[in-house]
């Protein structure tokens, strides 16, 4: 269990704190999402759990702080940012230099290189791997230590979607096992896709503790997107269908040839526009972010 209790930043000058009495839990055996958009104290909250950044607060793993723990590599493993490390070392070379400052056998690194997938590339220079296999060392590292806790600072950002898949596959694997895994995004259809709870964060504030389920249900909407050079004229017919057959649907002119169909389906809405003859150029679903809430007072 991860506790994060009244985290809050030292303020820069004239400027607010970027985290501001931040407190929520991350539970054990799930993935959790601290979600929040650019600049709204995700890293922040990362760096003050770690102990990395000053400001007032405490972070409990598993009922202890970290400066209580004697051995915090095998508690909590962390990933803020690119891995650090001479572009001239390799691999294997990086991780056994980690091995040792975490006071772990030097064989843990072969391990971890196998376990993401990076044994062919153990003698790779830091400086040739791509952004995914950088992430899959950064990744090792973390887990060196055999930690329970992993603190993940938008770890798929920049993934390709087989990286993004694989990722999550191991992150889940790390939470099956019994572990706390917590990771920050700005992409809440990712946060739906991929935690078992979302907790989202604006202007460093607590705005919502939910879980998967109900924040998909509350902040993202399904909708049907339709481009036709007569938006007018199908979304009118519609409306009209729909109060008909008594379904609830809204439709929204997006502007220009574009519409937004909340409360419907591509099926429905394609075959309105075969049978009055209406051209369609594009019609897909989408899951639309309706924003966070507004962050108490």
């Amino acid at each position: 269990m991860l506790q994060a209790i009244g985290l809050t930043s030292a303020p820069h000058r004239e400027l607010p704190p970027a985290v501001d009495d931040l407190t929520f839990e991350a539970r054990p055996g799930q993935v959790t999402a601290l979600l929040g958009t650019a600049g709204s104290g995700k890293t922040t909250a990362l760096r003050l759990m770690l102990d990395l950044a000053p400001g007032r607060g405490v972070t409990y793993f598993r009922g202890r702080p970290l400066y209580r723990i004697a051995h915090p590599a095998r508690e909590v493993g962390a990933l803020l940012g690119d891995v650090p490390g001479h572009p001239a070392r390799t691999a294997r070379g990086q991780l056994r230099m980690l091995c040792a400052a975490a006071g772990v056998p030097a064989s843990r690194a072969d391990d971890m290189l196998d376990l993401v997938g990076l044994a062919a590339l153990a003698d790779e220079r830091l400086s040739m791997l791509s952004l995914g296999m950088d992430r899959r060392l950064g990744l090792a590292s973390a887990l060196l230590g055999d930690p329970h806790t992993l603190l993940l600072d938008q770890p798929a950002k920049g993934l390709s979607p087989r990286e993004h898949s694989w990722l999550f596959g191991l992150l889940r694997g790390h939470a099956a096992q019994g572990g706390t895994v917590l990771y920050t995004t700005s992409d809440p259809r990712e946060a739906s896709r991929t935690a078992d709870r979302v907790v989202t964060i604006e202007g460093g504030r607590l705005v919502a503790d939910q879980e998967a389920a109900e924040f998909a249900r509350t902040r993202l909407r399904p909708r049907v997107v339709v481009s036709t050079p007569h938006a007018a004229r199908l979304g009118a017919l519609v409306t009209r269908e729909a109060r008909a057959a008594r379904r609830s649907v809204e439709v929204v002119a997006e502007g220009g040839a574009r519409l937004s169909v909340y409360g419907s389906d591509c099926a429905q809405v394609g075959e309105t526009a075969f049978r009055h003859g209406i051209p369609v150029h594009r019609l897909a679903d989408e899951v639309r972010d309706t924003g966070p809430p507004p962050a108490p007072e």
